[in-house]
């Protein structure tokens, strides 16, 4: 009975304490999203001093090394979640329903160690949650560049046939904006406006390729670089870069093919358990009730579980290793 007692006592302090945890990172990732909006607000409102002061005096030609960026609670909390601005804008979900999402994922993930653990297994909440929130914010951030490189050979298209007809680049780059479809749309008008405002060409395609992420952004950036300062065939250079990315695009698609075999070896071989022991508690079902009912089943299946979700997480990043 004092077992049991002490059991439960530590189970409400586990559950109290992830509630806490959760609603300390909402109110944290709120409050972040409201200092970020009111940064925003007085930039536009105060006047850039500056910048002022730096068109009237000259710069002096003393090389310094910057001061390093102080960091909040909020940030640190951001990248330990993965939370990061760029991530925020791939995902579907917004951050306020991943997170709860995942925790209570992890919260049922824990279910297995604590069979084994006891209320110790509440520990493992945490780097769960953690690790549950990183794999989807990689996950969407990973979808998004994969999604910018497959719609890239269209847009590099389009502004090719601009350039042959005589159109400027940046109208070929709005026109390119306008007809294509998220995200190379957003990614694109953002190039558009930040040229027609008058930020320089090299310093717009620089962020336009460190906001994106992808190389072959870099390359395009490159390209249109140097043909600004030194001229040269802008529309052959962009030609060939689509038709090398058209190419690169059908030989990962043929190794996506070539690898339908092995992921379908290991749906089968991660289903076969799971289809074993469903057959086994409709035909047997006091058998099978052994690993639910009796405490030394429950470590028994927690082990069996554990190994089997290493095994298919071990194939499948085989297989994503052998197509990257």
């Amino acid at each position: 009975m004092n077992m049991d007692h002490h059991r439960m006592v530590l189970l409400g302090a586990g559950a109290i304490g992830l509630l806490a945890m959760g609603g300390g990172g909402v109110a944290m990732m709120i409050y972040a999203e409201k200092a970020k909006k009111l940064k925003a607000r007085m930039a536009l409102v105060m006047p850039q001093k500056k910048d002022a002061v730096a068109a009237v005096a000259p710069r002096p030609r003393v090389v310094r090394r910057a001061a390093p960026k102080q960091r909040g609670l909020v940030q640190y909390g951001e990248t330990l979640f993965g939370c990061t601005p760029p991530c925020r804008e791939a995902s579907a979900l917004q951050w306020w329903l991943v997170l709860p999402v995942a925790l209570f994922c992890a919260r049922l993930v824990v279910e297995l160690p604590m069979a084994l653990l006891g209320p110790w297994g509440m520990v493992l909440v945490l780097p769960i949650w953690v690790w549950i929130s990183r794999k989807w914010w990689a996950k969407a951030e990973y979808d998004r560049r994969n999604l910018l490189y497959r719609q890239f050979p269209d847009s590099l298209a389009m502004i090719v046939r601009s350039v042959r007809v005589g159109i400027p680049v940046s109208e070929g780059i709005r026109a390119a904006a306008r007809e294509q479809p998220s995200p190379t749309s957003e990614v694109l008008g953002m190039l558009s406006d930040q040229l027609a405002v008058g930020i320089p060409l090299d310093e717009a395609l620089r962020t336009m390729a460190e906001k994106c992420g992808v190389a072959e952004y870099r390359f395009f950036a490159t390209a249109l670089t140097l043909q600004a300062q030194t001229g040269g065939g802008l529309a052959e250079t962009l030609d060939n870069l689509g038709d090398v990315i058209r190419k690169r695009l059908a030989l990962k698609s043929r190794a996506v093919a070539l690898s339908g075999e092995a992921k379908m070896s290991s749906a089968i071989l991660g289903s076969l358990p799971i289809l074993a022991a469903l057959a086994l508690a409709v035909m047997n079902p006091k058998y099978i009730s052994v690993l639910i009912l009796d405490p030394a089943g429950n470590k028994v299946l927690a082990v069996a579980v554990g190994m089997l979700g290493a095994g298919v997480l071990t194939m499948r990043s085989l297989i994503r290793k052998a197509l990257a």
